[in-house]
């Protein structure tokens, strides 16, 4: 007797499984990669669900088993033919997908991503990026509706004020010597903001332009910074007056990237409750808990669903460059003052990513006596005696790119007493 085929059960649930329009959006509703700001004090704000409110697939009382707490993963950006970044993969697929020859292995801003060779679909979910400025830290995280695909923690630079104060010194000591100098120049516009305060929300809005390269992107969720000065204070208004004179002029230069939306601190910390995640007091430290919780909060309220499978962060610490100095302050014997600073060594752009047969993977440093020195991605220097010869260039990238995976805290044993 032929074997009776098994029945399959709820045959229906199914077909409407198969039936359902990918990413839950339809045509008229999905987002544009580019947009601009309108009313940014104003701007819309994603309502917090309350207890008797259900998200897209998910219910507020099921949260930990929904995926908030799942186990990390690697994702790769992907980018397609005509260098438009299509949806991130796994580590495991990428690396077959370099072994099949259907993509290549390809940087882009020290970013490490897979470039496809053959034709793919460029059918996208949307992204959204949350960015949690700070004076001494900064957040972002990339993630979609379904997955956490990128956590940074970017140092903010600091130097800029330092530097100019030794330029300015040194060019006052130049007009008190006995030769020839020019009139001294009408100060030029810089669009209102100090230079070091510029220089910190330039980095926020390169890192957001090397993310959009990356990733399909269509919002960026900002904490906005509501800092006030107060009198007699010096030190509290020295340390946030910064964020708050510039961020109208970052609104503005990241509103041509995306869709701005701007969320409050108290709402992060609402929500940031809300979800059981706690923050770490230690503001220096390069955990998942420290900058990318909030971040991740922020990037979680536009879609009001979320998992949180990647607490993995990746460092990034921008490069210094003394772009201007020509020679070193202090002539050595003789009065000669040797040649220092430059954005180029023998012919090599400093901060170019190469690979090296003997040291590995590093970035290009200074020059001297033929060779350049390698530094590697902590920062440490390698060697200084690299020939130009042996350097395969990869691609440049104007900060160091470090991943720090996340470690799960172990289980503290129970003492007799606690089994007992």
């Amino acid at each position: 007797m032929p074997k009776q085929k098994k029945q399959v059960k709820n045959k229906t649930s199914l077909n409407k499984i198969k039936r359902c329009k990918p990413f839950g959006r339809s045509k008229s509703t999905e987002l544009s990669t580019r947009g601009s700001v309108k009313n940014i004090e104003n701007a819309p704000q994603v309502l917090f669900p309350f207890d008797n409110q259900q998200r897209r697939g998910l219910n507020l009382e099921s949260l930990d088993s929904s995926g908030l707490n799942a186990k990390s993963k690697v994702f790769v950006p992907v980018v397609g033919l005509d260098g438009r970044p299509l949806m991130p993969t796994k580590a495991s697929r990428a690396r077959k997908m370099l072994e099949n020859g259907r993509a290549i292995p390809f940087f882009i801003k020290g970013f490490f991503v897979i470039k496809m060779v053959v034709k793919t679909g460029k059918k996208v979910q949307p992204i959204a990026i949350g960015i949690d400025p700070g004076s001494k830290m900064e957040g972002y995280t990339v993630m979609s509706e379904f997955h956490t695909y990128l956590n940074t923690q970017c140092e903010a630079i600091d130097w800029v004020k330092k530097t100019i104060e030794a330029r300015r010194n040194a060019r006052k000591v130049r007009r008190y010597r006995n030769t020839p100098c020019r009139k001294n120049k009408y100060n030029r516009s810089r669009g209102g903001l100090p230079p070091s305060t510029k220089a910190r929300w330039d980095l926020k809005l390169r890192m957001a332009r090397a993310l959009i390269k990356l990733f399909p992107v269509i919002m960026f969720v900002v904490e906005d910074i509501q800092a006030k000065t107060k009198e007699g204070q010096r030190k509290w208004n020295k340390s946030f007056s910064p964020l708050e004179c510039g961020k109208k002029y970052f609104y503005e230069e990241l509103g041509k990237l995306g869709q701005v939306i701007t969320k409050q601190g108290w709402e992060t910390k609402e929500l940031r409750d809300l979800l059981g995640l706690k923050k770490s007091k230690a503001k220096l430290d390069t955990k998942f808990e420290c900058h990318c919780v909030d971040s991740f909060v922020l990037a979680y309220s536009y879609f009001n669903s979320g998992v949180l499978d990647n607490k993995n962060v990746v460092i990034v610490k921008p490069l210094q460059f003394h772009r201007r100095q020509l020679h070193v302050f202090q002539p050595s014997e003789g009065g000669i003052r040797r040649t220092y600073g430059s954005t180029v060594s023998l012919g090599i752009k400093r901060g170019t990513l190469i690979k090296h047969p003997k040291h590995g993977i590093g970035y290009v440093g200074g020059n001297s006596k033929g060779r350049i020195s390698l530094h590697s991605l902590n920062g440490n220097r390698l060697t200084q005696n690299a020939k130009v010869g042996d350097c395969k260039i990869l691609n440049y990238s104007p900060w160091t790119i470090q991943m720090q995976k996340h470690k799960k805290p172990k289980k503290q044993k129970r003492n007799f007493c606690e089994q007992i």
